[in-house]
């Protein structure tokens, strides 16, 4: 017997050793591997460094969704995806960052023209693009002229390239503008098929945020609600896109019978349809478009045949390595809030109660910050943390700093709560705000569970004690809940009406969860005026009068382990920028994408009483 406990005890031990040779000799070779290509890829760069050569074309070949605060991504985790060609789920361009990059090109004598390359851009919101635009508008004072060249055009990249002097379509490519609209996936006979019991706790008849999980289809009060700002957003893409190419705004066809003719007229050819309707000034294949540029620029030994740089080098070449200190001015200090609002600390890109607060803190405790901005890009979330981060506003007010809530692409629900006790509130135009209300949703699977035979019984010495997703929601617990909500809306309502100079009933009458467009809320007295960041920096230093001050953002401060990577990695990652990446998605991906993106918005939540303000219906497709 003791033969055989040993044999089993060597075995599992020659096994376990082998295992554990086999890991470490992996994780070894891809070490050595990487550290290899780092090398390779610094000899071969000749010390690394990027010239702009005179008479070159800026090529703006952005990659992402446009935001006012970038995700963070662990370093080394950027790093293994770009070295092994995966590029990132979601990129993103920081909005501050590409205007920097084009009023900065507009001075660079080296710089002799613009290329728009846009196929890889997402969106981010009119707001952003706007920005982005009066840029490119900026730029061509200059007299150096913009390009866009594009196989596709969709509506995000075409607000941009109606801002070129010359718009080109590859003779096989496509222009679509499709409007805005607002078309979500709902459960409520798959989850009932599932016998899952969702408990929905809400106050508000426009609050829809739950509808998918209780309805086949989306309810009237929502479609009214979401037609009435989407038109109007509606209204000002077409506006602003028809002020940028000098036509006529009645020039968008929205409706079949406008269409098929058109297209009828070109033989089903999309480029030829965007050239006979004016969306573009010419139809070029990429060979073509080269020989154009190198016309323009003159001719040069490279793979292009004229000579360009790149964006993100142009913006690596602009932006110091080190931090410059900063001066001895007062500041406006800015902070990002951008993002769903949870609790607790969460990393960029996403809104903690206590992170967030910490942020607006050391802005009220530093004394050279005079006043705040609190640039808000938010659906909302958590109703707990969205408090807790307001409570600091109150503080920062308190200790006689004035703040100014700036609201970029959407500022609703928890982010019109944390916006809302700002000495001043500056929306966008497009700006997606209000959807004041609350809501809880708690999902149950006793029924599920009961149905393949499994049952959860036990004894408790509360009504409170054993409270889970494998048992039914008492009727006592659930009414507990609806009153708790109930008074987190009355909480919001008064919470407006102190800080708007309203009464609580004129609040509820424009309340109700319902969504409005930021000129609405203008009108409605849920804003104080419409503007961007510059406006709501300039209002705060006025409040605080200030005439000669610099800005700040303030962020969270990076751990020395986080610098040391970030520089590490960061200067390294270029040599894989080469790599191409395939982005593209099945049809029944997108779907499975949907689906899980639905699923998340509920799974990341974490308000310690499941009550939330959150817009989840802001979002346009």
């Amino acid at each position: 017997m003791s033969e055989k406990k040993s044999w089993t005890k060597s075995f599992f031990i020659g096994s376990w050793n082998v295992i554990n040779f086999t890991r470490k000799f992996v994780l070894n070779l891809i070490f050595f591997i990487i550290l290899i290509a780092i090398l390779i890829g610094i000899s071969n760069s000749g010390g690394g460094k990027t010239i702009v050569k005179n008479d070159s074309a800026l090529v703006l070949n952005l990659n992402g969704n446009l935001v006012v605060e970038k995700q963070y991504v662990d370093p080394a985790e950027k790093f293994a995806s770009e070295a092994l060609g995966q590029g990132t789920d979601n990129p993103e361009i920081l909005v501050r960052e590409l205007v920097k990059v084009i009023n900065n090109a507009k001075d660079d004598k080296r710089i002799k023209t613009l290329v728009l390359q846009l196929g890889g851009l997402g969106g981010g919101g009119l707001d952003k693009m706007r920005l982005v635009g009066t840029a490119l508008n900026d730029f061509k004072t200059s007299g150096k002229p913009i390009y866009a060249m594009g196989d596709y055009y969709g509506q995000n990249q075409y607000y941009l390239a109606a801002h070129a002097d010359n718009i080109y379509l590859n003779p096989m490519g496509a222009m679509i503008i499709e409007g805005y609209g607002r078309y979500r996936m709902y459960y409520k006979e798959g989850l009932e098929k599932l016998r899952a019991s969702v408990n929905v706790f809400k106050v508000g008849k426009f609050k829809s945020a739950v509808e998918p999980y209780l309805r086949d289809d989306m309810s009237p009060e929502a479609k009214l609600a979401n037609e009435t700002w989407m038109n109007e957003l509606w209204a000002q893409y077409k506006s602003d896109v028809a002020a940028a190419r000098s036509m006529d705004v009645n020039n968008f066809d929205e409706r079949m019978e406008q269409i098929l003719p058109k297209f009828t007229a070109v033989n089903g050819d999309f480029a030829e349809y965007a050239l006979q309707n004016g969306w573009v000034d010419g139809l070029r294949s990429r060979n073509e478009f080269r020989e154009e540029m190198v016309a323009l620029l003159g001719e040069a030994d490279n793979k292009k045949g004229y000579n360009t740089i790149s964006y993100e080098k142009y913006l690596g070449l602009i932006t110091p390595a080190i931090a410059l200190p900063e001066s001895s001015k007062d500041k406006v200090a800015i902070i990002v809030a951008k993002g769903t609002i949870l609790d607790g600390s969460q990393k960029a890109g996403t809104i903690g109660g206590d992170s967030t607060a910490a942020l607006l803190r050391k802005a009220r405790l530093d004394d050279k910050v005079k006043a705040v901005v609190l640039q808000v890009d938010s659906g909302g979330g958590s109703a707990f943390a969205s408090e807790v981060i307001r409570k600091e506003v109150d503080l920062i007010k308190a200790a006689g700093k004035p703040v100014v809530a700036s609201m970029a692409t959407y500022a609703a629900s928890g982010g019109y709560w944390i916006s809302a006790s700002a000495d001043e509130i500056i929306a966008e135009p497009s700006t997606v705000t209000g959807s004041i209300g609350i809501f809880g949703m708690i999902t149950t699977f006793e029924n599920t569970l009961e149905y393949v035979g499994v049952r959860t019984d036990g004894v408790g010495t509360t009504d409170f004690a054993g409270m889970s997703p494998t048992r039914e929601l008492s009727t006592g617990l659930k009414q507990i809940i609806q009153m708790n909500i109930e008074r987190g809306y009355e909480r919001f309502i008064n919470l407006v009406a102190t800080e708007r100079g309203m009464t609580a009933e004129a609040v509820d009458k424009i309340a109700q969860g319902r969504v409005w467009i930021g000129t609405q809320a203008l009108e409605l007295g849920l804003v104080d005026k419409l503007g961007n960041l510059q406006d709501a920096i300039e209002s705060a230093a006025a409040l605080a009068e200030l005439e000669d001050y610099d800005t700040k953002y303030i962020a969270r401060t990076l751990s020395e382990k986080e610098l040391f990577w970030q520089g590490f990695l960061n200067s390294s990652v270029s040599i894989f920028s080469g790599l191409e990446v395939e982005a593209n998605k099945s049809a029944f991906q997108e779907i499975l994408a949907k689906v899980d993106a639905d699923l998340k918005q509920f799974t990341q939540l974490n308000d310690p009483l499941s009550t939330y303000a959150m817009c989840i219906e802001c979002r346009v497709d």
